[in-house]
């Protein structure tokens, strides 16, 4: 186990999200998905929540501020005005201070084949319609501060 690490994120995703480069995209997709014949990097989280998965991404993950849209929603049809779960995803964004990033809406055939060049693909079982999501990688701006350690520091 490790401190501060939120439980929906598995070690697969972890691993996943740290290989991960600047301008590589990741899927959240719903449990209507087709994730499997879309990528053969899927990654399954059986039980957990867009929503969740979201948050728990973003508190770790930069979006990309370069980009014209790190963030990009699937487009609902006629049946749906504005599925209910966008604006879950907007309280998301504002908690976890990526609200100036708007979402672009792709209709399902677009984000379809968008999906099948992310980098990978996270299954979840999040049962609202129209709730998947792509997140386009961004860069950490700040330099880590280096420790200086000298050999009587060292046990």
């Amino acid at each position: 186990m490790l401190k501060n690490i939120p439980m929906s994120l598995s070690p697969e995703l972890l691993k996943v999200l740290m290989e991960m480069g600047h301008g590589d995209e990741i899927v959240l997709a719903d449990g209507n998905f087709p994730t499997y014949s879309h990528t053969n990097k899927a990654i399954p989280l059986s039980g957990v929540s867009i929503p969740t998965v979201l948050e728990d991404i973003l508190t770790l993950f930069p979006l990309d501020s370069y980009a014209d849209f790190a963030v990009v929603y699937m487009m609902h049809g006629p049946e749906v005005e504005t599925p209910e779960i966008w604006s879950t995803y907007a309280k998301i964004l504002e908690k976890t201070d990526n609200n100036q990033f708007l979402p672009y809406k792709l209709g399902r055939l677009a984000f379809y084949e968008r999906a099948k060049k992310a980098y990978a693909i996270v299954a979840t079982s999040e049962a609202a319609i129209y709730a998947n999501v792509i997140l386009k990688k961004g860069i950490i701006a700040k330099e880590p501060k280096r420790v200086d350690r000298n050999e009587e520091d060292i046990c």
